[in-house]
């Protein structure tokens, strides 16, 4: 163990959603980089969206701490790393302070993966932002509240937002001083300051980035208006050093070998060859690719701007850490994949708000279509699912997948436990990984033989209480489904669940999901990824043998996530220097 880091730090939660708390710590953030601060910023969960107004206020890319996704043991290891360099790190909360996942797992905390949780992981000092609008001497009440419930919580003061006048900041102050409750801000109602939102929260930064930019200077000048930054960095400095190992890639992918010892991956030679030789020679090599035979490093395109902006800076970091060269496409504006290509990441975004340009770019929808027909690893999540499949609301898009997707009804939101139903470029089958789904579309039902499922979802009846127990083999079980008992890293056991579910797909060397992961939980995945680049440059050709024999795909009778309709150049998730930005 290293010796102690001391970092000063601050989280800033909120009692509920919606009271301002990405207003206001991206306001916080801009202010203090504009002091000259080296501010490195962070989000609790999974969210895509709030970390990139984060790295437009700071200049560095905004992270994730999911204690859900990356397991809790590394969230402060992984903390460190992202604040390396910084003079203060800001965190944002999620939901509530104590709000955390529907249903912990046993020998989880009530509050496990809250903003709460994370802050006791970090040792952090917490700021509550307090929505006051409609309220005076009650918010006392309410504060002192939140400081009861958990004294493990190092409630240090809180941030008035929405405040109505001067004499509404008085009361509030007042009442506020009573219990002995330091406020450090009084943040006005402010109108023009509007940062919009439509079906899955705020607009990415991403889309409006010039507007963003302004917004995000608009939100500083408030913050350093109303706030007192001082008494905040007072605050954050007198934060205990935390004893911890700052998280790095490339001891993450050397002590991570389950991918390279699992025998589920028996079934794919030329995977599975690969793996193990990618597991022994990149990471030896210090990262570099250069063992034996490996030539160039191989090189993975990863699908950016404005349509396809949720990332994690930790994928890129442990792809290059492996050994691979990460370069950019835009579907919007890149009409040719990069030359030399050897596996293509599509993530998350919303593609459905620029569907008519995506389908516009024929070439490189064909080029994309084409890449994927000779072998070519592609992962897809979420938005990359729907850039795959033949249509979007009627619109054509790639045709890699025989499915139509159309917006839905309602929000699907939350946390996942899957089990890889087939093995693929990223894990093999029987893996257990923790995943999050975010998402407004659906999928019509696929046309029989339809390639077989990416992964299992157990559904346990939430009338039962939460416990360990077996995983019964879902129906028509494929190859590798996972034993009876199932003990994975990140995950925890899998409850015994009342049915399954299948989802997404796999389809040669396609991996194509709804479900968002966490690499950082399962570094392997970066390892696999380069594994099937390498085994496609030396034999395309054995991508079919990725496809599973017949009577593996979906069950018609099984239950199925199928349904009747109800930067330009930038790497998602990497961040990008504000103008002026330490």
């Amino acid at each position: 163990m290293s010796a102690p880091l001391t970092l000063p730090r601050l989280v800033l939660a909120a009692p509920t959603s919606g009271a301002g708390k990405t207003t206001v710590t991206t306001g916080l953030m801009a202010a203090l980089c504009a002091r000259g601060l080296r501010v490195s910023p962070h989000k609790v969960g999974p969210d895509y969206i709030d970390p990139g107004y984060h790295a437009l206020a700071t200049g560095r890319p905004g992270r994730n701490l999911d204690a859900v996704l990356c397991g809790e043991a590394r969230l402060a290891p992984l903390f460190a790393h992202g604040a390396a360099g910084a003079d203060v790190a800001v965190v944002e909360g999620v939901m509530g302070l104590f709000d955390g996942v529907a249903r912990p797992q046993p020998g989880e905390a009530a509050d496990h993966a809250s903003t709460a949780h994370v802050a006791r992981l970090l040792d952090a000092p917490v700021i509550l932002v307090v929505d006051v609008s409609g309220a005076a001497r009650s918010i006392a009440a309410l504060v002192a509240g939140f400081r009861a419930f958990d004294r493990r919580i190092h409630l240090a003061g809180v941030i008035l937002n929405r405040v109505g006048s001067p004499r509404h900041r008085a009361l509030l102050t007042e009442a506020l001083a009573d219990i002995g409750m330091a406020v450090f801000g009084a943040v006005p109602r402010e109108q023009s300051v509007h940062t919009p939102s439509r079906h899955l929260g705020l607009v990415p930064a991403a889309e409006r980035r010039p507007a963003a930019l302004d917004a995000v200077d608009r939100l500083g000048a408030l913050v350093a208006a109303s706030c007192d930054l001082d008494g905040l960095l007072r605050v954050a400095r007198a934060a205990p050093p935390l004893h911890t190992e700052a998280w790095n890639p490339a001891t993450a992918l050397a002590t991570d070998t389950a991918l390279a010892t699992d025998t589920a991956l028996a079934t794919d030679t030329a995977l599975a060859t690969s793996t193990a030789t990618a597991t022994s020679t990149v990471i030896g090599e210090g990262g570099q690719g250069r063992g034996a035979g490996a030539g160039r490093p191989p090189r993975i395109a990863v699908a950016g701007g404005a349509a396809f902006t949720f990332g994690y800076a930790e994928h890129v970091e442990l792809l290059t850490a492996a050994g691979a060269q990460v370069v950019a496409v835009d579907p919007l504006h890149d009409d040719t994949l990069p030359a030399g290509t050897d596996a293509l990441i599509i993530g998350g975004g919303f593609p459905e708000e620029h569907v008519g340009a995506l389908t516009a770019n024929t070439r490189l929808r064909g080029e994309i279509a084409a890449f994927a027909a000779r072998g070519g690893p592609v992962a897809a999540e979420c938005a990359g699912l729907l850039y795959l499949a033949r249509s979007l609301d009627g619109a054509p898009m790639c045709a890699v997948l025989d499915v139509d997707a159309v917006m839905g009804p309602r929000l699907t939101l939350g946390y996942r436990r899957a089990v890889a139903a087939t093995p693929s470029p990223l894990v093999p089958a029987g893996s257990v990984l923790a995943a999050h789904e975010f998402h407004r579309t659906v999928l019509l039902p696929p046309p029989a033989g339809a390639p077989p499922p990416a992964w299992w979802l157990p559904v346990v009846d939430p009338a039962a209480p939460a416990s360990a127990g077996a995983a019964t083999p879902p129906p028509q079980a494929p190859p590798g489904t996972p034993p009876a008992a199932v003990e994975p890293p990140v995950a925890g056991p899998i409850e015994a669940p009342s049915r399954w579910l299948a989802e997404g797909f796999v389809h040669r060397r396609v991996h194509a999901s709804y479900l968002h992961l966490h690499w950082a939980g399962s570094p392997r995945i970066a390892t696999g990824l380069l594994a099937a680049a390498r085994a496609s440059r030396r034999d395309p050709a054995s991508a079919t043998r990725h496809d599973n024999p017949a009577g593996t795909h979906r069950d018609p009778a099984s239950a199925t996530r199928y349904g009747d309709p109800p930067a330009r150049h930038g790497i998602p998730g990497t961040g990008g220097r504000r103008p002026g930005a330490a």
